[in-house]
């Protein structure tokens, strides 16, 4: 019996089969169980930030599963204080953090800071971003505006209004003095990688000001260099209230973030929230690395010529690109990313058929020129093929 069947008898269905199992990477590469390589140009959504087997990230693992693997939130330990002291310097503002194991537990954590928020100030509702996505979990959930996924778990508990990405007009009619927190992706992921246009976040910080909402920004993809910044939200000049981190922070260990900004950091009392694992040692130690290894120059420089390259490319599928650094989002001119996704692991690459007219490419931010040359030469073949 196949691994896939192996696979499909032992779990739940909600994944499907995936079409390709894989057995080890290095670097940017992986390969599959049957020997085959391929060159990684989705990073497990945005998570491998330093690529496969870094030697930095093993040797931090390694030592602190040696040391100390796991305290709970009964005890403190140094990777984790280390840790939020050095995302607060990146972040270059007062804050306090709390540590999850996940996005979705980072957006569960600012919600529940959002909820306290307006329980204390007497408020009532939250706006999030139609097409937006902050988690499966029934908080997350619930600002997640996406009816496909939404709906058949509905009703839920919190009042949330949504308004349409990038309209800072319908944002500015939905948050009112009774609003206690609007919730916004810098860049939305899973609607297909799509920026908001220029201008937009700053509108947004000047609207929650000007209204006492708090401004909860999700940065589970974009985070950790991934756009060129450390976090997205500094390129578009404004700080939010409440900052939430995952995906690429432990590249490729589980850890989420919660930051607030100000008097969001102190909201919480003591016995309010906690998590067992959050911030374990293990998942610090790996995060610190990351963050040793991030170059953000070099992500800067990858992603200028990933995104030149495809521009360049002059194919009927290929409608344009999207999205900031390295983090992109190829859109075809036909619903055929399916297609498109299985024609690039036939030639040796990894993407991601994110919408079915956006293909998502976020490579490691090691990716070389070398790496991002041949996939863009072979790009045009693939479109051929998923085309045909």
């Amino acid at each position: 019996m196949s691994l896939y069947d192996r696979f499909e008898q032992a779990f739940m269905p909600n994944y499907g089969v995936p079409p390709v199992a894989l057995a080890r990477g290095e670097g940017t590469r992986v390969w599959d169980v049957d020997g085959k390589t391929y060159l990684d140009f989705i990073g497990g959504i945005a998570v491998t930030s330093i690529g496969h087997a870094h030697p930095a990230l093993v040797e931090a693992v390694a030592k602190q599963v040696a040391t100390i693997a796991h305290t709970s939130n009964l005890f403190l330990h140094e990777p984790e204080v280390l840790l939020a002291e050095r995302l607060l310097g990146l972040l270059d503002a007062p804050g306090r953090v709390f540590f999850a194991n996940s996005g979705t537990e980072a957006n569960e954590a600012a919600l529940k800071l959002s909820l306290k928020y307006a329980k204390r100030t007497g408020r009532s509702y939250l706006v999030a971003a139609e097409n937006g996505f902050h988690g499966r979990t029934l908080g997350a959930l619930s600002l997640t505006g996406k009816a496909s996924i939404r709906d058949q778990f509905g009703p839920f508990p919190t009042d949330v209004r949504f308004v349409p990405y990038g309209d800072a007009d319908a944002l500015k009619a939905a948050v009112t003095g009774e609003c206690a927190a609007v919730f916004l992706e810098p860049t939305q992921g899973e609607a297909g990688v799509v920026p908001p246009p220029d201008g937009y976040l700053r509108a947004a910080r000047e609207i929650c000001d000007a209204t006492g909402a708090l401004l909860v920004a999700d940065e589970i993809q974009s985070a950790i260099g991934r756009t060129g910044h450390w976090f997205a939200h500094q390129a578009d000049g404004f700080t939010p209230d409440i900052l939430t981190l995952a995906k690429g922070l432990g590249g490729g260990l589980p850890i989420g973030a919660c930051i607030g900004f100000g008097d969001a950091g102190t909201l919480f009392d003591k016995g309010d929230h906690g998590s067992t694992f959050g911030g374990n040692p293990v998942s610090c130690a790996a995060a610190l690395a990351v963050l040793d290894h991030v170059d953000l120059d070099r992500v800067r420089s990858a992603a200028a010529r990933l995104r030149g390259g495809l521009e360049a490319i002059g194919h009927p599928l290929l409608k344009g690109v999207r999205g900031r650094g390295l983090w992109l989002a190829a859109v075809l001119s036909e619903p055929v990313s399916g297609k498109v996704q299985q024609a690039a692991a036939d030639a040796g690459f990894l993407v991601n058929a994110l919408q079915p007219d956006a293909v998502r490419l976020a490579p490691p931010l090691v990716v070389t020129d070398e790496e991002i040359d041949a996939f863009v030469a072979a790009f045009p073949r693939i479109l051929t093929e998923a085309a045909g």
